[in-house]
């Protein structure tokens, strides 16, 4: 399919399934029963379907079973409405300026081939994954848990870009857009800004998911990767990089994507915070892939519960299982860990013997002893960002 084609020949009309405000004064399980959409956007099998302008598309929780995550069913999630439905990359550059010694226009090609390759294995986390927890109802696509994925990325260290730009003395941060717009010119477009001193050499604008071309809706041709960060400073369809001496006042750095800056990260709805923090590095996080709550066991079956786990670089220590409402825990089989920022796959055997609903949690642990909490522990805040909620699913022993 060329590329100049991809939303002609998409078929997805879906409109925007944001549901009705729910009360309540506990946080719960997210929403674990939306259906697959019938039809599916191009080089994506059919997922969840939140909107089809912008893409929001979210991937069902059976895909969680593997540290990889296929790059067709890997969710989707875009900020504008108005984004490219072709590119030409004879044409497309990369443009960094500002307070840089030369401006610069880096094609695809010399991205390839002008500069020292880099590959690395991360999660891409919305901050707002899981949201459908909170209680009462906050802003924002109401994802259930499939607002992740994890992938083999490819590209250039950021550092080496700026670099060869040459920074200006002063030169203390960047800001970064992609192609897409808003569809009103009062609208900001999307933006995020870095603070140079604070790029790490695992930052690295990617051109390469999982050994393909980045599929058009996550982000081609190239994008930026944060690992351990949650994906909304990940730029899709990078295509500008301003180098600058003062912090620039960006509506989806300093309105978009904040939490309560106290100890607790959580406010009321009636008494927001005062104070507010971006939302940064991702928390520890496990969900299991198989089984799913729709599963039907027969008892006495052998069966083998699988799943992820992953937190924002320190690594998965253990991930527990409990059958008994987390009354007690056993410790599951953690296989390769592909890189600190990766899925951790996750293997727990058992044979469920009472008919019956039958309910599975999962709790991972990272290195520092950071642990899961129970979904009822998570306080609530405004944006719904950073749920990590022991995950359970119930299933039926027949």
């Amino acid at each position: 399919m060329k590329r100049r084609d991809f939303f002609k020949t998409s078929l997805v009309a879906s409109a925007a399934l944001l549901g009705e405000s729910a009360f309540g004064d506990t946080t719960q399980m997210p929403n674990d029963s939306q259906e697959l959409s019938k039809v599916a956007f191009p080089e994506k099998r059919p997922l969840i379907t939140y909107s089809d302008r912008p893409p929001l598309l979210e991937t069902p929780r059976d895909a969680f079973t593997t540290a990889i995550t296929p790059n067709n069913e890997f969710f989707v999630r875009w900020h504008m409405p108005r984004i490219p439905t072709h590119t030409d990359i004879d044409e497309f550059r990369i443009k960094v300026n500002g307070l840089v010694q030369k401006h610069i226009f880096i094609s695809l090609k010399e991205l390839k081939e002008e500069f020292e390759q880099v590959e690395l294995t991360a999660v891409l986390q919305c901050g707002g994954n899981s949201r459908s927890a909170f209680k009462p109802q906050t802003s924002g696509i109401q994802w259930g848990s499939g607002a992740m994925g994890c992938a083999s990325w490819k590209g250039v260290r950021l550092k080496d870009i700026l670099k060869k730009a040459s920074l200006k003395d002063g030169a203390e941060w960047i800001t970064l857009n992609g192609s897409d717009k808003a569809a009103f010119n009062k609208t900001p477009n999307f933006a995020r800004e870095l603070k140079i001193d604070e790029i790490k050499d695992d930052v690295i604008v990617a051109y390469e998911m999982n050994g393909e071309d980045l599929p058009f809706l996550n982000g081609y041709p190239v994008r930026l990767i944060i690992p351990g960060s949650y994906s909304d400073s990940w730029v899709k369809m990078l295509e500008n990089i301003t180098v600058t001496k003062e912090y620039q006042e960006i509506f989806f750095m300093d309105v978009a994507y904040r939490i309560p800056d106290n100890k607790t990260e959580s406010e009321t709805p009636t008494t927001p915070a005062l104070k507010t923090k971006p939302i940064t590095t991702m928390n520890v996080k496990s969900l299991i892939g198989y089984p799913t709550s729709k599963t039907r066991i027969n008892a006495n079956t052998n069966v083998t519960l699988k799943g992820v786990a992953f937190d924002s670089g320190h690594g998965i220590k253990e991930v527990l299982i409990s059958t008994d409402m987390g009354q007690t825990w056993s410790s599951s089989e953690l296989l390769k860990e592909l890189s600190p920022h990766s899925f951790r796959e996750f293997k727990y055997r058992f044979k469920p013997t009472q008919k019956g609903s039958l309910t599975l949690m999962a709790k991972a642990i990272n290195r520092l002893g950071e642990e899961q909490p129970f979904a009822k522990e998570i306080l609530w805040n405004h944006g719904g960002y950073k749920y990590n909620g022991i995950d359970s699913v119930t299933i039926e022993v027949v």
